[in-house]
């Protein structure tokens, strides 16, 4: 008996998705759960895993194909060995030998009679491109060794994924993920879109650092084992912001500007696969450790490719980290529909003027990028010096005051 393997359901705003990797081949023996495919659509990349023990018996869409939602994408055989559907396997090794030469790749290997599984491929999964073809053609295939003497012969070393020749400029193409191009294009709507503008200020972080230093460890013991961090104290502050400044809580749909009764905080998680956007719900009623240990969830998934669709779904504002990767200053782009997006940068100790004396005090700059066409000039200027203040005397965080 075969089991059809299908394609993940997608929610109403994700038309397909794409075949990025089959992880066990027709014949190759699978276990319950074991994973079998990554799907990936414009948010995130969708695990299917082995329904049972058993093999997969034949593969339907290959790596680069465009699958629907609940699609037949294999058969199942359950319960059979490893070893039963040798005949598949070939079948679909063949198939995938075909799908990795590029069609203009294909007639040049056809019009000068070459073997394709010589040359080697730089392309997405091993594909070989018509720049791959030529530099095979330009700079040749090893030389066989002696017929007389084969026992003399030193095997012959792999080919290079890509040909480096000295004096040469290389290139190497490689296509664009489904969810970067996704990204690309909605950074690209953004600027487009929206009247974007950012202002700018800086936040003494001394007393966060210091509070943070007091009770570090104790923290970590009382939330088993969850670190305190700065971003928990960014995003209350933008929490107790949001409530006073609601438009910048706000989203345009249309010619409606959406008011929203409730702070969903977007954090930026930077993974292999691109930039994503999990949502923190309702941060109003979350705790420090509740913040913490949730964005620690989301960094770990994220780098295994394990966030789910209602991990990014939604947010009404947005708190991107340049600062980890070293930035001092930046202007984030906005996550539409959002109107409002804060930049947090890095802590450089610099000379400040306090009270008429200089004082050396570890500073961040922050940025708030807005839409001017839901925000004033004032708003967001006030949205930011009130997380500021926030900062600076983190007890009114917890009076709310």
């Amino acid at each position: 008996m075969s089991i059809e393997i299908k394609a993940p359901t997608f929610p109403e705003s994700v038309a397909d998705g794409t075949i990025a990797t089959w992880h066990k081949q027709p014949g190759e023996a699978c276990s319950a759960d074991d994973l079998i495919v990554d799907i990936e659509t414009d948010k995130v990349v969708l695990e299917v895993v082995a329904p049972e023990d058993g093999v997969i018996s034949e593969i339907l869409k290959g790596e680069g194909g465009t699958v629907l939602s609940d699609e037949v994408i294999a058969h199942f055989t359950p319960g059979a060995a490893g070893a039963a559907a040798p005949a598949a396997a070939e079948a679909a090794a063949s198939a995938g030998d075909a799908d990795k030469v590029g069609p203009a790749a294909r007639k040049l290997i056809e019009e000068n009679g070459l073997d394709a599984s010589a040359i080697p491929g730089s392309g997405k999964n091993g594909g070989i491109t018509k720049e791959d073809v030529q530099n095979f053609m330009k700079h040749g295939a090893p030389a066989p060794a002696p017929a007389a003497a084969p026992a003399a012969a030193a095997p012959a070393p792999a080919a290079p994924s890509v040909n480096v020749v000295a004096g040469e400029r290389v290139e190497k193409r490689v296509p664009m993920t489904r969810l970067r191009a996704t990204i690309a294009k909605r950074l690209v709507e953004a600027q487009q879109s929206a009247a974007m503008l950012t202002t700018y200020n800086e936040v003494n972080m001394k007393p966060v650092m210091e509070l943070r230093k007091q009770y570090k460890d104790l923290f970590e013991k009382t939330h088993n084992g969850t670190r305190l961090g700065f971003m928990s104290f960014f995003v209350k502050a933008a929490t107790e912001a949001l409530k006073k400044f609601p438009a910048v809580n706000a989203s345009i749909d249309g010619n409606d500007m959406v008011y929203h009764g409730y702070q969903d905080i977007g954090v930026a998680v930077s993974t292999e696969r691109g930039l994503m956007v999990p949502v923190l719900r309702d941060t109003d009623a979350m705790s420090l450790a509740d913040v913490e240990g949730t964005i620690a969830d989301f960094g770990k998934r994220g780098r295994e490719g394990k966030l789910g669709m209602d991990d990014m779904q939604g947010g009404t504002f947005t708190i991107t980290n340049g600062g980890v990767f070293g930035s001092l200053m930046s202007t984030p782009i906005l996550n539409p529909p959002q109107t409002a997006i804060l930049g947090m940068h890095k802590i450089q100790e610099r000379p400040m003027a306090v009270n008429g004396q200089v004082e050396i005090l570890p500073m961040m700059y922050l940025a708030l990028s807005y839409d001017h066409r839901m925000i004033d000039g004032k708003e967001a200027v006030q949205f930011l010096v009130t997380i500021k203040d926030l900062l600076e005397d983190p007890a009114r965080m917890l009076l709310e005051v």
